[in-house]
């Protein structure tokens, strides 16, 4: 039996130290992961790395994270990448932005813990 292709996520956080803590469980999840820390590289990591899934912050320098999706849902070549926003940001009307611009999932950093993390990109990459 083949083994199965490693998903690729690229995980855009400008937290070092929480990047850091994801980008190890995601590893140890079996994930391979590219790390960046602003709006401008995730959106150049996209077409580099074409990753199944991107973990998006949106309070970053350069493009936030809002701008970043709103641009990756409008190129052909990453308009059919899953992305999770997580972020600081709680507001319904953030939420419903994020959703504007096509986000498939919102998380709330202060809502959830990595393993509810691990579950939401497992069931948008259709991992069980």
């Amino acid at each position: 039996m083949e083994e199965q292709e490693k998903k690729k996520i690229l995980l855009v956080e400008d937290d070092e130290g929480l990047a850091d803590v994801y980008k190890a469980r995601l590893d140890a999840e079996g994930f391979e992961v590219f790390h960046c820390d602003n709006g401008e590289s995730a959106l150049s990591d996209a077409l580099k790395y074409r990753p199944d899934l991107i973990l998006l912050d949106v309070m970053m320098p350069k493009i936030s994270g809002f701008d970043v999706l709103d641009i990756l849902r409008n190129t052909p070549d990453t308009s059919e990448i899953k992305i999770i926003m997580l972020t600081a940001l709680s507001q319904d009307s953030d939420k419903e932005r994020a959703k504007e611009l096509g986000v498939d999932d919102y998380l709330v950093k202060s809502q959830v813990v990595i393993t509810d993390v691990i579950e939401r990109i497992r069931y948008h990459l259709g991992i069980k």
